[in-house]
């Protein structure tokens, strides 16, 4: 047997060697540990808010999305909340955006201007992992249910107030409707309920300008309305080229048949769309019969947006002025300004905040008002014509 004696110094030496590295062990240990909290911290301190929108480019939509990106800089010099935005040019996109939100897991809420109904998945993404979010503009049905709040203009409101005014300009049962759609998801029928409501006695209109509210003179049959929105109509993309395209083909007819009452009304659901009559009256594509007859009878024109362009053909500072006075006895737009966008950020800001007074599920809508000759002086419009 063999014995092997330490000395007290080489003895030591071992004790310091384990006791190091114990201390490399609990080290490491709290390394791990620190990593694992600041992981979870980042879940817990979230504090952005996703704003999802068109690309600025033209348009009522692309200037929402002008006005939203202004408002996200303000949050983020604030400081309080991070923002970001994230414009898109399909509903197809702002689902593949709604996926990068959720795998950065650091939402605490999203505004969704969902520019097509496709983008109905990305909201039901958002509902599936509890992230809240306030729908404008566009309200998909099925995920409304869901959101924090939908928030828009009052688009039945808009659509009773060019009944009104088409009402008042003499439109009868009988007469000659040509309706211009920019879509079919809800702000478009929206603005049809609407518009049907009001000549039924269903529904009044209030008009922010006046304050005054009005009601039908006399209530249309449902078999009158529906004869009153039969014929002339199409899907025009909210764009000036669409009405353009239809009305080549269609304004022959569509005269023709307004000839033997002695009188056209329109109801152009955007800005844009009026704007693609007009520039079809300025083009080489009308024969000069169909323009005599159409500057021979009453012609009303609607629009809703508020754009500054059309605001100047209005109050006759436009170029297109003349061409408007030539062919239109009247010409109005329902103001329905984009600045609106930033009010609803705003009521994000108040979710985050706990100033909420909302339910699950409720409904926003931003009053609107006529804006014609009378009181276009009064109103700012918005550059977005292309």
């Amino acid at each position: 047997m063999y014995f092997i004696t330490i000395n007290d110094d080489c003895y030591t030496k071992i004790k310091r060697r384990d006791m190091m590295k114990k201390f490399l062990v609990v080290l490491l240990t709290v390394v791990m540990v620190t990593f694992m909290f600041v992981g979870c911290g980042k879940s817990k301190e979230s504090n952005t808010i996703y704003v999802m929108g068109p690309t600025p480019d033209h348009g009522w939509t692309a200037q929402a999305g002008t006005y939203a990106e202004a408002k996200v800089e303000e949050i983020k010099t604030a400081g309080v909340y991070n923002a970001v935005y994230l414009p898109a040019s399909s509903g197809e996109e702002q689902v593949d955006q709604v996926q990068t939100i959720l795998a950065n897991g650091d939402a605490v809420g999203v505004v969704f201007f969902a520019l097509e109904d496709s983008a109905k998945a990305g909201q039901e993404a958002l509902i599936e992992k509890k992230v809240p979010f306030i729908s404008f503009d566009r309200i998909i049905e099925g995920p409304d249910k869901s959101a924090i709040l939908n928030a828009s203009g009052d688009n039945w409101q808009s659509g009773a107030a060019i009944a009104y005014w088409l009402q008042q300009k003499g439109m009868v049962p009988g007469d000659v409707l040509l309706t211009l759609f920019g879509d079919n998801g809800t702000v478009c029928t929206r603005r049809q309920e609407g518009f049907e409501q009001f000549l039924m006695g269903e529904i009044e209109y209030f008009d922010d300008h006046t304050d005054q509210t009005y009601k039908t003179d006399k209530a249309w049959t449902r078999a009158e309305v529906d004869e009153l929105i039969a014929t002339y109509k199409n899907v025009c993309n909210w764009s000036a080229d669409g009405a353009y395209g239809y009305l080549e083909q269609k304004l022959g007819d569509i005269v023709s048949d307004a000839s033997e009452r002695g009188s056209l009304y329109v109801f152009s659901m955007d800005d844009e769309m009026t704007f693609g009559f007009l520039n079809l009256l300025e083009a080489n594509a009308v024969d000069d019969a169909t323009k005599k007859a159409l500057a021979d009878m009453d012609v009303y024109v609607s629009a809703i947006g508020g754009m500054a362009e059309l605001y100047q053909v209005i109050d006759g500072s436009s170029s297109q002025s003349a061409t408007a006075d030539m062919y239109f006895d009247d010409l109005m737009s329902v103001y329905f300004s984009p600045k609106m966008m930033t009010n609803v950020i705003g009521y994000m800001l108040d979710y985050l905040n706990g100033d909420w007074s909302y339910k699950v599920g409720d409904g926003k809508y931003e009053t609107v008002w006529i804006v014609d000759k009378g009181n276009v002086s009064q109103y700012e419009g918005f550059s977005g014509h292309k």
